[in-house]
């Protein structure tokens, strides 16, 4: 038995250095290839388990992709695969984006950036929604999740924002529709619980960014870029460790590098405190999600067969689908703004769908054009400038 763990450990440890080495797309696209790999491929997990992953993940605070990968990790190989699987998935990322951040201290910027990010992030947008097409196959089932979905869409579109409530509701009402009613086991209660934060913050940088990522990590609901207004208030605005433009540059970095979106942190970090900075506010945007989901991972285990808790899963399930397709809509505002980057959305979504190009081929692909086509177009409307 024991060696059957350690094996299983082992190999939750490789697939995840793997990914976060080459997964590119954001939250909803690494998923995706999560599902594809480890349901269709390998078998680890069965269709429910994958869709309970899911749901549960999305109903929580923190970043989704790394959420999935801690309880993916948990039911492969138990507690300890969880914690390795995870800081698997995000050890390349991080070496990635603080070397990255160490580039642009050293040389006060970093041009090609803005580049890449105009060939990348409409092939983002196409990433997310050939993912989401694949995740709507797995778990939407019947009439009441697609209006769910909608609701969700609608709402997401018009805020703009995640809105956590979305995901409880649609959960509460998946409980009573599908289990008849609640019973003792209110899912959504359950799973919500926050983790206590630090009530007195050391008085360095450091410490602040350990404890302000601690909060981001914590309190942030939603996917991927969901977290920039957040950490846009507190670190341009509240602490004024950044101004606007590094800022953003910080965001780019993180669509544009493999893994979660959310090693952003990793960059701010560094660039308000060097290594140790990128350190603290990794571990810090991180740490929760391990709690958070290694709480809600036995508690579903052990009442999986409970047609309440099913039912919630699949009410936030759909909550989960509408809600991606409404943050894509967002985020597509951010991405697409000429003829090219129509074009490059379009195309990249036709070879998803027709040729099924892997992600990181895609990515390399269209960050090329964005370093060829961007100082011959000079688009000014791009995030970054």
């Amino acid at each position: 038995m024991a060696k059957i763990s350690r094996a299983r450990m082992a190999e939750v440890t490789r697939y995840f250095l793997r990914l976060g080495l080459l997964g590119f797309g954001g939250p909803v696209a690494l998923v995706g290839q999560m599902e594809r790999e480890l349901v269709t491929e390998r078998g680890w997990l069965t269709k429910e388990q994958m869709r309970e992953a899911i749901a549960v993940c999305q109903s929580l605070p923190g970043p989704l992709a790394i959420q999935v990968g801690v309880y993916v990790s948990y039911l492969r190989g138990g507690f300890w695969a969880a914690w390795a699987g995870g800081w698997a998935f995000i050890l390349p990322n991080f070496v990635i984006v603080a070397g990255l951040g160490a580039l642009y201290v050293h040389f006060g910027g970093l041009q090609p950036v803005t580049a890449i990010f105009y060939g990348v992030s409409p092939a983002v947008i196409a990433l997310i929604l050939h993912s989401c097409y694949r995740l709507a196959k797995l778990g939407m089932e019947d009439v009441l999740q697609w209006v769910l979905a909608a609701i969700c869409f609608a709402v997401t579109v018009t805020l703009q924002a995640e809105v956590a409530w979305l995901f409880l509701g649609a959960g509460i009402l998946g409980a009573l529709y599908y289990g008849g009613h609640l019973r003792k086991s209110r899912t959504g209660t359950s799973l919500m619980t926050v983790m206590p934060i630090a009530s007195a913050a050391s008085s360095s940088t450091v410490g602040k960014l350990l404890v302000f990522f601690l909060k981001a990590g914590s309190l942030t609901f939603g996917s991927g870029l969901v977290i920039v207004p957040f950490l846009q208030q507190g670190v341009v605005q509240q602490y004024g460790w950044l101004d606007e433009r590094a800022f953003l540059v910080a965001v780019a970095v993180g669509m544009i590098s493999p893994g979660p979106v959310v090693i952003t942190a990793t960059f701010v970090g560094f660039l308000v405190a060097g290594f140790w900075g990128s350190v603290a506010a990794t571990v810090g945007i991180f740490l929760p999600s391990f709690i958070l989901v290694l709480v809600a991972a036995p508690l579903l285990a052990r009442y999986r067969s409970n047609r309440a808790i099913q039912g919630f899963v699949k009410g936030a399930y759909a909550a989960a689908i509408g809600t991606i397709l409404g943050a894509c809509v967002l985020l597509g505002r951010i991405a697409i703004g000429d003829w090219l980057t129509i074009v490059i959305a379009v195309a990249a979504l036709g070879a998803l769908f027709l040729w099924k190009v892997n992600n990181p081929l895609l990515i390399a692909a269209t960050a090329v054009v964005g370093l060829v086509a961007f100082p011959l177009l000079h688009p000014t409307w791009v995030m970054v400038r």
